[in-house]
């Protein structure tokens, strides 16, 4: 802290130029916009800006990508709450409950709410990466391959969950995910697995056309059926501001949720997705009986914005203590501060306070703006579900292909969206739950390459996973969860011992 305030003269002259603040704004409003479309990620837009970056000053620089990174991140958030499409893989857990308030005409009340909890949990994230950022990051570098293995195993058991009602379908789905994340190259062997001839199923199933198939696909064909609704849902009048009851219902999940995405974006690859999903499941996993999650529960839509901010400050941990990238996107920055003659690491916390400190405050000023942004232009994302329903799918559908083909090029993402499309589809009239399905994709192939790559660590023996502390933890963790959620069940059930 003493630090902090010896460098804060220089942090101010740092922030007081007048191209910092324009380069700032500007990237904000970019990410918003780049994260509000399908297939244009957080970390394109970035890498797209990099070059732009080259005859700026260093300040103007990271400004602008700062922006960028956290707008996008939030913008994501707005289109997956109004029209079930994710902007970004990181706003695919807040459609869970940010959908079904929407139709119920409260989509002003969860992009409220939405907008808070990423301001809170962007403020928490911020002030842990003041504070704790050596700490956390010494924390982070003891994760190895079987410690990643576990939280993957970790997170897996959260389809407990987030599946909670429908175990049986949920389990389905989870191991059909997990399937899938086996195809293409053999992590360890680079052995081709399950492409049957494809070569564009090389490097696997692509997770963005998948998560525009599954959602937004899903959803334009459903608008497309005979008899589908119409007309907009009725608006229930709602203000810009967040309602004081529902600012006190989410405080604990926007505290925890965010603690939860700080130190989960600060293990390097581990990213926004990871950390929203992580999050809004253990939210779930807490809730009360009378707190319906997937029909519109609040906390449901505070849980994953909060955990997902929260990340980007934790990405930024490793990226600036140890100039180790927390997530693909602070990959990216690492060229912007090489280009610019700077390399993040130890060495810039002792020789270069007053820029690290300076980066403090950019992130924090950006988390400021994406609220300010978000929450007074709330009246005009209202209007995207004030049209008429059938007018929407068309819509829905020329910027899913437009997402998917933009990611790579390639036409074979804009099939594979629409072959995931009709299974989301085909999901959605079943009764069959998405989210086990996102969160098998997303941990899948975490799960196996660290869990053979730590069989190869211990010559093919599993005490390896008995004999690192934070891995055990870990994977009592995991059985706990597992054990927590079926004395639950049991206890619901008619004729346990709570209903004699």
């Amino acid at each position: 802290m003493s630090a902090l305030l010896t460098s804060l003269p220089e942090v101010l002259a740092a922030l007081g130029s007048g191209a910092v603040w324009l380069a700032l704004l500007a990237g904000v409003l970019g990410g918003l916009f780049v994260g509000a479309m399908p297939g244009l990620s957080a970390t394109m837009g970035v890498a797209l800006l990099v070059p732009f970056t080259f005859g700026l000053p260093i300040m103007p620089a990271l400004a602008l990508l700062i922006g960028v990174y956290c707008g996008a991140i939030y913008g994501g958030t707005i289109t997956a709450v109004l029209v079930r499409t994710p902007g970004t893989p990181a706003s695919a857990a807040t459609i869970f409950d940010g959908f079904p308030l929407a139709q119920r005409g409260e989509g002003g009340r969860a992009l409220a709410v939405a907008a808070a909890a990423a301001l809170g949990g962007g403020l928490i994230g911020t002030l842990l990466l003041v504070l704790l950022a050596p700490q956390i990051s010494g924390f982070a570098l003891r994760f190895g391959a079987p410690e990643y293995c576990a939280l993957a195993v970790c997170g897996l058991t959260m389809i407990v969950a987030v599946a909670a009602d429908q175990m049986l379908k949920g389990a389905v789905v989870a191991l059909g995910g997990l399937l899938l994340s086996t195809v293409g190259l053999d992590p360890i062997s680079g052995y081709p697995r399950y492409i049957f001839g494809a070569v564009s199923l090389m490097e696997g199933i692509s997770f963005i056309p998948a998560l525009i198939g599954l959602f937004a696909v899903s959803e334009a064909l459903r608008l497309a059926e005979p008899g589908a609704e119409t007309g907009a849902p009725a608006a229930q009048p709602h203000g810009w501001w967040v309602r004081r009851v529902d600012a006190v219902r989410c405080a604990w999940t926007t505290v925890k949720s965010a603690a939860i995405g700080t130190f989960v974006g600060a293990m390097p690859g581990a990213g926004c997705d990871i950390a929203a999903f992580l999050g809004y499941s253990e939210a779930k996993r807490a809730a009360r009986p009378d707190e319906r999650f997937g029909k519109g529960e609040v906390k449901g839509v505070a849980a994953p914005e909060a955990a997902k901010t929260a990340a980007t400050s934790g990405a930024m941990i490793p990226l600036l203590s140890l100039g180790v990238p927390g997530d693909s996107v602070t990959a990216v920055m690492i060229g912007a501060f090489v280009i610019h003659g700077l390399q993040p690491g130890p060495l810039m916390f002792k020789e270069q306070q007053g820029l690290v400190h300076a980066v403090f405050a950019l992130v924090l000023l950006a988390h400021l703006l994406v609220f300010a942004f978000g929450t007074l232009g709330a009246r005009v994302f209202l209007r995207l579900v004030n049209v008429d329903r059938r007018l929407l799918a068309p819509v829905i559908l020329l910027l899913s292909v437009v997402g998917a083909y933009a990611m790579r090029g390639n036409l074979a993402d804009v099939w594979l969206m629409l072959g995931f499309g009709a299974l989301g589809y085909a999901m959605q009239r079943g009764g069959y739950p998405v989210a086990p399905l996102i969160l098998a994709l997303i941990l899948g192939p975490m799960a196996e390459e660290n869990y053979r790559r730590a069989l190869v660590m211990s010559d093919g023996s599993h005490t390896i996973f008995l004999t690192r502390p934070i891995a055990v933890v870990l994977l009592a963790l995991a059985v706990a969860t597992v054990a927590l959620s079926a004395w639950r069940r049991h206890r619901r059930q008619p004729g346990s011992e709570s209903h004699a």
